[in-house]
């Protein structure tokens, strides 16, 4: 019996180890990139930016920023709160980046949780930052207020809110509206001409709007 309990211990200790290397969500893009770093690896002091499909699918974001040693590693529709529980260690810290642009939040108020939440989901993620990366500048790009998703727009608001004053205490922390950027100017509302046609992802145009907010911080 005693062999037994043994064995079955072993197992559930492989089996947890294994999912925390492959079993997390969207681990095959973690795959794509330690495969991208194993054939060339970034260099250190880069400028990286993590976060959800709105940093994955900005596919010219190097090419935007060609002068700069730009790192993207968007994974997914992943949330705040796996950057936080599982993604740090693969997309993060083995670069030792000087500075960090983080796009992340509105998959966690999708999924139904509240602005509170994210805001203390990225006061852990500042934690892990502030311990690990202490030299790093980190930059929270403001969660935008998609059209598909009008409805949690409140919740997108307080999370906005209490991230950028946080922030305001943090002397290597910077709050960028890039939210404001994609609104029409007249009804204060975001603009469809701006996102895909699921109305949830930037087209070409609204990445261009996000250009020119980040560009004096990309640098």
């Amino acid at each position: 019996m005693r062999l037994r309990i043994i064995i079955l211990f072993v197992l559930a200790t492989a089996g947890s180890s294994a999912r925390a290397q492959t079993g997390f969500p969207f681990d095959n893009e973690i795959r794509d990139f330690k495969h991208q770093d194993n054939l060339k690896f970034p260099p250190k002091n880069g400028i990286l930016f993590i976060g959800s499909s709105s940093i994955r699918k900005w596919t010219d974001l190097e090419q935007r920023f060609s002068a700069q040693p730009i790192i993207r590693r968007g994974v997914g529709g992943c949330t705040l709160e796996q950057l936080v529980d599982y993604y740090t260690p693969y997309i993060l810290f083995p670069y030792r980046p000087k500075k960090v642009f983080i796009y992340a939040g509105e998959n966690d108020i999708a999924a139904g949780n509240t602005g509170d939440f994210v805001a203390a989901e990225f006061t852990k993620l500042w934690g892990m930052l502030s311990s690990r990366l202490p030299k790093a500048e980190i930059y929270f790009m403001a969660i935008k207020p998609s059209p598909s998703r009008a409805e949690y727009l409140p919740e997108v608001t307080i999370a906005n809110k209490k991230i950028k004053a946080f922030l305001k205490s943090k002397k290597k922390g910077y709050y960028i509206d890039v939210a404001s950027a994609i609104l029409n100017p007249t009804t204060m509302k975001p603009d469809p001409s701006l996102f895909e046609g699921d109305l949830l992802h930037l087209n070409k145009t609204g990445y261009d709007k996000w250009q020119a907010v980040l560009q004096p911080y990309v640098k």
